[in-house]
């Protein structure tokens, strides 16, 4: 009962939203018409909703928007029913770091992808062949905005004549094919939204019929006279540009950079601006057009509203103009922001573009998207982002229009590319430089086979060759071979004790894999052979026997992932757990039973606003059997599962690897306060207990052990330090770590 009640509110909403409004009332002839003209800015525009908030309040009719770049985003969301205040909430809740670039939303992921996505700073799709190259003219596709165009304008996919809308609306952008300004006053409305604000050589621009459609910015940045063509008599405009920096502010290349965007954004301005009735300057100084923290949205926002304000006496005076005029001021009805959980729709047909037939297929029959079947718009984001994480297109991007009872999805994409480039970089004061390279290419078949190389330099180096099949929806088969050359320190209790290297060969099975969203599980069958090379003598190392070795085994694992950054998570919980058996004979080892090894890890995110975060984690690694090689033996010190040896756990306090006894469970609590927007300071409190057998696991006293670290979230992954002390190693451990963990 209460989840048909939930799918009627959803479908109602739904209903809602993809009838476009009829265009609002009109009063006669005889009024006034008021248009309101944005200009471009970047994240300056943010004003713009400040300025509509006081318009809205002083009760004057918006019958004609314009707008160029960002003013073209905000008027033409606020041209189909998006109300000032709807405005405001919906900026404030986007990841602009996302939408500003092309790294796809995890919650359409899979596992696997969303942990390169946390481990590369460049990813790049390119083509083999040079005939299937294509020009993209921006390092950015801005297939998130275009995404998000899709999902705002819904009820709007045809080409439609924006004079039609609920509020006439016009923006503009600039064809560099000639230099010319192209006014859209026509067209699909989110292609239009994306070309006015494609900053060229950031963005890649948009391309209909023979031009190429760049930023309105540089041609018409405050289209006062496309307002007046269209009908205004009165013209309240805002402009949010900067002004131009004195010599002495110019001191660096994006300053600058931006003063020469500033300027070339001047054309016509003059001669707009004095045609301009009501004219609001907004301050903008100190902000950027790359101003997207939450804390410079809310500034701007105020602002804007700010500078408005010290124009209520002229706009409460054509207020009063206006009712004399016979002006009936009617509020308008305010268009919901939807969320693709939300919007549902039954589909009449699906139609493709550019797309072949074997991507089509698997696409049709894995996201459910026949005739008649009725779908929520996520599922459609997430086929789209499996087109272009999986299968390599290049703007692939959806529209949905109605048709009788149902609506015709067309799903498109401008090119196909065969393979995909990932680089990755790191700085820390253990390894000093790492570099990590991978590149996957997709072999054309039936069913999709994906091919992936992939290489890491440093103190740790790796070679790995991936093959995979996908021949169930949810499901993978594979075979990989990884080499590895691993030089490990050991430490017992903080001091060096002895270094060993050697070689691992590994050829493993992966009988099954199967992903959805946040849950996988894996089913491999694995050999290893150990080839070590030298050991350097330490006060235990006497102990110790390193002879060549080779392992048959099958494992097992278990993981779900529903938290919301891989790095600086601030909700979600993740879950890990694996079994593996293994053996010299498939069977057992030297003619005995085999080893298990167990290992699991749970953690939670609790946030206690929005700035503070609790995170309680538990983990433990349990080995059975006679002999544990060296190799195998549990290890507990870093930041990070895994970071220098496959078993190793983390403890705060404890940099280096030491071996532990074979049971072995760590408790863990982290605190977590982001400053400002990117700033964050983290404290961390370990606990462990260790013992030979499983019943002496609370034998020995706990280790205990804590750290205090500052980490900047940067474009190139986490860039910090931290400082940790532990009861094992009785002395404090300094960390420097700058990009993501590889």
């Amino acid at each position: 009962m209460k989840k048909g009640l939930l799918r009627l509110l959803a479908l109602t909403l739904t209903i809602l939203l993809f009838m476009p409004a009829q265009a609002e009332e009109r009063q006669d002839s005889c009024r006034s018409r008021v248009a309101v003209v944005l200009s471009g800015g970047g994240a300056k525009g943010m004003a713009h909703i400040g300025v509509l908030r006081v318009i809205e309040r002083a009760g004057i009719p918006v019958d004609i928007i314009t707008g160029t770049s960002m003013g073209a985003l905000i008027g033409g969301l606020y041209s189909i029913g998006y109300d000032a205040a709807t405005l405001d909430s919906l900026v404030k809740v986007q990841d602009w770091k996302t939408l500003l670039s092309d790294k796809v939303d995890v919650s359409n992921q899979s596992l696997a992808e969303r942990d390169k996505q946390n481990t590369y700073i460049l990813s790049r799709p390119l083509s083999i062949t040079r005939k299937a190259r294509n020009a993209a003219g921006g390092l950015i596709t801005g297939i998130n905005l275009s995404q998000l165009f899709t999902r705002l304008t819904v009820g709007y996919h045809d080409s439609i004549d924006f004079n039609n809308l609920p509020i006439p609306f016009a923006c503009v952008a600039t064809n560099i094919v000639d230099n010319t300004e192209y006014d859209f006053h026509n067209g699909v409305l989110s292609n239009a939204l994306r070309a006015s604000m494609a900053i060229p050589g950031v963005f890649t621009p948009v391309r209909q019929d023979s031009m190429v459609l760049v930023d309105g910015g540089l041609r018409n940045n405050y289209p006062a006279d496309i307002a007046k063509r269209m009908g205004a008599d009165i013209i309240i405009g805002v402009s949010v540009q900067s002004d131009n920096r004195t010599a002495a502010e110019l001191k660096s290349g994006p300053d600058i950079l931006m003063q020469i965007v500033d300027i070339n954004c001047k054309n016509k301005f003059d001669e707009n601006w004095d045609m301009t009735d009501i004219p609001i300057k907004v301050n903008v100084k100190g902000y950027s057009s790359a101003s997207f923290t939450r804390a410079a949205i809310d500034t701007l926002i105020a602002r804007g509203e700010e500078a408005a304000m010290q124009h209520w006496d002229e706009l409460k005076a054509l207020k009063r103009k206006l009712d004399e005029e016979g002006l009936i001021y009617k509020p308008r009805k305010t268009r919901p922001v939807p969320t693709s959980e939300e919007l549902f729709i039954k589909i009449d047909s699906v139609c493709f573009d550019n797309i072949v037939a074997s991507d089509r297929n698997y696409i049709v029959s894995k996201y459910k998207l026949g005739k008649g079947d009725s779908i929520s718009v996520k599922r459609i984001e997430e086929a789209i982002t499996t087109l272009g994480v999986n299968f390599l297109y290049t703007g692939a991007g959806y529209t949905i229009n109605k048709s009788g009872n149902g609506y015709i999805l067309k799903i498109s994409a401008k090119s196909k590319r065969t393979s995909r480039i990932n680089l990755g970089v790191r700085f820390d004061t253990e390894e000093m430089v790492a570099l990590q390279a991978n590149m996957s290419h997709q072999i054309k078949a039936r069913i999709p086979v994906i091919l992936e190389l992939t290489g890491r330099l440093g103190k740790r180096m790796m070679a790995r060759l991936d093959a995979q099949i996908n021949p169930l929806h949810y499901g993978k088969i594979g075979l990989s071979y990884v080499f590895r050359h691993d030089d490990t320190n050991i430490y017992q209790r903080g001091q060096r004790d002895y270094n060993f290297t050697y070689n691992q060969h590994s050829v493993n099975l992966q009988l099954l894999s199967f992903n959805i969203r946040n849950f996988s599980v894996d089913m491999n069958v694995k050999m290893d052979f150990y080839d070590f090379h030298d050991m350097l003598s330490g006060p235990t190392s006497e102990y110790e026997t390193l002879d060549n070795m080779h392992f048959y085994s099958y494992i097992f694992r278990l993981n779900y992932n529903s938290e919301d950054r891989w790095f600086f998570t601030t909700r979600g919980a993740r879950f890990n757990a694996g079994y593996g058996y293994y053996t010299d004979n498939f069977i057992g080892r030297d003619d005995r039973a085999g080893l298990s090894i167990a290992d699991f890890m749970w953690r939670m995110s609790f946030p206690l606003n929005s700035r503070f975060v609790i995170q309680p984690m538990v983990s433990g690694r349990l080995l059975f059997g006679n002999d544990i090689p060296l190799i195998m033996r549990n290890s507990i010190g870093g930041q990070l599962p895994g970071m220098y040896l496959e078993q190793q756990v983390p403890f705060a306090g404890i940099g280096h690897i030491e071996f532990v006894d074979n049971m072995l469970v760590v408790g863990q609590i982290m605190a977590q306060q982001r400053i400002m927007d990117n700033n964050y300071i983290i404290g961390r409190l370990s606990f462990g207990q260790r013992g030979e057998k499983l019943r002496d696991l609370f034998k020995l006293g706990p280790m205990t052990g804590c750290e205090i670290a500052y980490y900047y979230n940067s474009m190139f992954g986490p860039v910090g330090a931290s400082l940790g002390y532990s009861s094992r190693t009785n002395e404090p451990y300094f960390y420097i770590n700058l990009g993501f963990q590889f």
